[in-house]
């Protein structure tokens, strides 16, 4: 006896929107072997119904040789961003750096009848020098992880990433001036073994503001980009409040140490 596969009346249950799906319902015949069963209903229903394509068939048995078989369409739902998303993180949890300057001396205390020296805002004054403080300073650290089509994740760009690694930009960059953004470097991972198969590659940066107008002691005017080094040269001088020799600032440098990048180079 041949295998008869007729569809149901009440097949064809759809749904339309965000994720569609419809059912197809089938009354099989004429075996008790299940998988046998299914294959019939598999090869009878079509591959794809309203655009979507059949995802599952199942069969369960209602009497002697007979089955009902639910054929199920939808599309796979990827957990997996495209190569247009990308995925955004930040910290603000600042950074340490160390310091030799106050931005201002809130009080001085002596011993009674004599002046407390004034070391012009220096943190630390010994005899020999200067010891200064470590604090923690404004540092925006961010990362952006983007998809890239496999042909665009050439040997030449991930060249570019290495070179670009270690500097500051050039240019205005993600609302930033020239010289606020050190680019910290990339990694990236292909998602899949097919030559097809795009790359995830996340990017780490940190900014530091520009400043202008900065005092130090007497010297005045000081500008710096976020990522210059600024540092303070001492000298002893006499204090004619205390009648004491003191270490002064006399001399403040701004110092380039990081070099500048083009970031358009990064491709984001």
């Amino acid at each position: 006896m041949p295998i008869t596969v007729t569809e149901k009346f009440e097949s064809r249950k759809s749904t339309k929107g965000d994720n569609p799906s419809a059912e197809l319902v089938y009354t099989v015949r004429g075996t008790n072997d299940d998988l046998a069963a299914r294959a019939q209903a598999e090869t009878t229903s079509p591959a794809t119904y309203d655009t979507l394509p059949r995802q599952s068939v199942s069969v369960e048995p209602v009497g002697d040789e007979l089955w009902e078989a639910v054929v199920r369409y939808g599309r796979t739902q990827s957990s997996l961003p495209t190569p247009a998303e990308s995925i955004f993180s930040f910290d603000t949890g600042g950074g340490s750096q160390h310091i030799t300057q106050s931005m201002d001396t809130v009080s001085s205390h002596a011993a009674s009848g004599t002046t407390a020296p004034d070391f012009q805002g220096a943190i630390g004054v010994t005899a020999d020098g200067v010891e200064g403080v470590d604090i923690t300073v404004p540092v925006y650290q961010f990362s952006e992880t983007h998809y890239f089509a496999d042909a665009a994740v050439t040997g030449a760009y991930k060249g570019t990433l290495f070179s670009l690694t270690g500097k500051v930009n050039s240019g205005a960059f993600k609302g930033f001036q020239p010289g606020e953004v050190l680019f910290l470097g990339a990694t990236g991972s292909k998602r899949g073994t097919d030559p097809d198969d795009d790359w995830e590659i996340t990017f780490r940066f940190a900014a530091s503001p520009n400043a202008t107008g900065i005092s130090i002691g007497s010297i005045n005017g000081i500008s710096k980009k976020g990522w210059e080094y600024l540092w303070v040269r001492y000298a002893d001088q006499e204090d004619t409040g205390s009648h004491a020799i003191v270490k002064r600032p006399v001399a403040a440098y701004v110092e380039r140490v990081y070099d500048e990048g083009n970031f358009t180079g990064l491709g984001i």
